[in-house]
Order: C-alpha cells, then sequence, then structure tokens
C-alpha cells in the first residue's frame, strides 16, 4: 500500500475516533501476499534501530512490513476501538528460522481476545508470516483501550536498585520521526512536542517498537535462529532523551532492559528465549 494510502488511513483514524463505542473485536483477516523486502528501506530500518546492513531480515522488522494492514484492520468501520489513545503496553514474536530479504512472504492480520484489564479493556493484534507454505513468523502487539477497569490496580510497587547498564545511548530529539519514516507509524505523539502535547505528553515519544529493535539490535548475534522475544514496556521515552540499556544472559535466555539513564525508571523490560 503506498504512502498516500496510510496518509489516509493516518486521516481516518483520527476522523472516526468520535464513533467508536467499543464491542466485540471484528472477525476480519487481512491478507497481502507476494511481499518481499526492498533492500533500501530494510537499510533506512536497519540505521534507525542500529542493526548492521545485511540481507537478514531483524526479527523486528516483518512487523514493519505489516504495519499498513494492521492500521487498515484498526481503523476499519468495524472495529470497535478508537485508534487514538490506544497503548501499545506489549509485544511478543515468535520466528522459526531467520528471514531474508528475498524471501516471498504472506501477511495475515487479525485481532483477537478482548478482555478486561484493570485500567480497561486489552487485546491482541496478530500478525502472522508465512513462507513457501510454512508459518515462520508471528509477531503479537498488545493494546490497551483505557476505561472503566475490571478490578482495582496493585498500586505502586517497590523498585529494586536498576541492573548495571551495558550501554548508555542518546537517543535524538528526531528518533520518532526517523522511526515513523521507516514504519509508516505517524501517531502525533512521536512526531512533535505540539502534537505530542495534545494527547498529554510534555515531548514527543519514541515508538515502543523502535526501543524494542534498538535493544535488540544490541544483541545482534546472539540471538536465536529460532525463537521467541517478549516486550513489557512500561513508561515512555520522552525526545530526547539518555538511556541505560542492560542485559544478562542465563543458559539459552538473554534479559534486557531499557532505562531512564538519570532515575532508573524502566521504559521496557523483555527476554529473548530459544526455541
Amino acid at each position: 500500500m503506498s504512502a498516500v494510502n496510510l496518509a489516509l488511513l493516518h486521516a481516518r483514524a483520527g476522523l472516526t475516533a468520535f464513533a467508536k463505542r467499543g464491542g466485540d473485536l471484528p472477525g476480519t483477516e487481512r491478507t497481502l501476499s507476494g511481499v518481499t523486502a526492498d533492500r533500501a528501506h530494510l537499510a533506512a530500518y536497519d540505521r534507525v534501530c542500529g542493526f548492521r546492513l545485511r540481507d537478514e531480515l531483524p526479527v523486528t522488522y516483518p512487523h514493519v512490513l505489516g504495519f499498513t494492514q494492521q492500521l487498515a484492520l484498526m481503523t476499519a468501520r468495524d472495529f470497535p476501538f478508537a485508534l487514538p489513545g490506544l497503548v501499545h503496553v506489549g509485544n511478543r514474536v515468535e520466528w522459526t528460522r531467520p528471514l531474508r530479504a528475498d524471501d516471498v512472504l504472506t501477511l495475515r492480520v487479525r485481532a483477537r481476545d478482548a478482555r478486561p484489564h484493570e485500567r480497561g479493556t486489552q487485546f491482541d493484534v496478530i500478525t502472522a508470516v508465512e513462507a513457501g507454505g510454512e508459518a515462520v513468523w508471528t509477531g503479537t502487539s498488545t493494546y490497551l483501550k483505557r476505561g472503566s477497569g475490571a478490578g482495582s490496580g496493585s498500586g505502586e510497587r517497590e523498585r529494586s536498585a536498576p541492573p548495571t547498564p551495558a550501554a548508555v545511548w542518546r537517543v535524538p530529539g528526531d528518533t520518532g520521526r526517523r522511526y515513523a519514516d521507516v514504519s509508516g507509524d505517524r501517531n502525533p505523539i512521536h512526531l512533535h512536542a505540539l502534537t505530542a502535547r495534545a494527547f498529554g505528553f510534555p515531548r514527543a515519544i519514541a515508538h515502543g517498537m523502535w526501543s524494542a529493535a534498538r535493544c535488540l539490535a544490541a544483541l545482534e548475534g546472539r540471538l536465536p535462529d529460532a525463537g521467541s522475544v517478549a516486550v513489557n514496556f512500561k513508561a515512555p521515552v520522552l525526545l530526547p532523551a539518555e538511556v541505560a540499556f542492560d542485559a544478562r544472559a542465563d543458559g539459552g535466555t538473554w534479559h534486557f532492559g531499557l532505562r531512564d539513564a538519570r532515575s532508573g525508571k524502566p521504559h521496557l523490560d523483555g527476554v529473548v528465549t530459544s526455541a
């Protein structure tokens, strides 16, 4: 789908938000066949996220390939939740083998499992990728629709001392715009302080999937050929930022996190597991 159509989908998300009243998720599945990675686009994604330039796809890259279909699904008339205001709270990726730029892929996108949450309603948007008729990659994005919850919150949890960082990164103020250029995700909260303030943020915030990809880029070369990664997003990265990355190996598992370099406040926690 063209950049023009992406712009129209973003416009639809804003214009139809007032009409969304909740309800059941549609059984719709959106399918896109014959997909291959454009090498120039792949290289641009690699640069923004910190991956090495190569023909093997980063494990987070199929999420970008499927983003237009995800957006089309979530802005359709029968989708019950307004896109503005949804919070991306977690992401899980499973893969059976490394994918390459010349793999011909079929993408299937659907929404499933709307469920009560103490802060509203959670649901999953699932992107399944096939190559040669074989299931090779699945991404599950979990979203929160804020509203009346299903129970009382657990309150402020006691925080342990933050781990010793393996690296400290300076995240430039234009990171949201640069990632938007390669991902197609032009949510206003990521683009500029002025548009972010309209949604309650003091400054633009980094995309959660950029933060996850940046962490996995730091583990590049140590990820399994088949496995999974699960990420929980804790607090937004306000741009510009200075963040601390930590990682530790435990057998065939990597635990990693991203935190504010000064306060130690967590931005995300994740775990990579071998299949």
